[in-house]
């Protein structure tokens, strides 16, 4: 059985861009990860050690987005989702995707997105 965890809309403060002024003043970003994996012996027993304690992924996540400055969302997504295979062995494929509000493209857009899909086979 595979179920989905999903982690919506969690936002860091971040210096991440390629251009001097967002690597300096930074910004605001946000994240989507979908965890997915088999949590149904965690649903029967009540129990959260059969799970992806999303407390703990959510803590991976502010600390990990704030520790490296990243001049590409792209390259922040995949580390994201490499890292979080690496550390939690009970998922089986995650989805993250890491959004840049109020990007400096000279015109009005509220934000861009990066996303990748990985899985233990890739």
């Amino acid at each position: 059985m595979t179920n989905i965890i999903r982690i919506k809309n969690a936002t860091f403060y971040g210096y991440h861009g390629v251009s001097n002024e967002e690597q300096y003043v930074g910004g605001k970003f946000e994240a989507d990860i979908d965890i997915y994996t088999d949590f149904s012996e965690a649903a029967v027993g009540d129990d959260l050690k059969k799970t992806v304690d999303y407390f703990q992924v959510y803590s991976f996540l502010s600390q990990f987005t704030v520790k490296q400055k990243y001049y590409l969302i792209e390259a922040l997504a995949v580390d994201i989702a490499d890292e979080l295979l690496k550390q939690f062995d009970r998922i089986i494929k995650v989805a993250v995707r890491v959004r840049k509000n109020n990007p400096p493209l000279g015109g009005v857009v509220d934000c861009v997105e990066a996303e990748v899909i990985k899985d233990r086979n890739n």
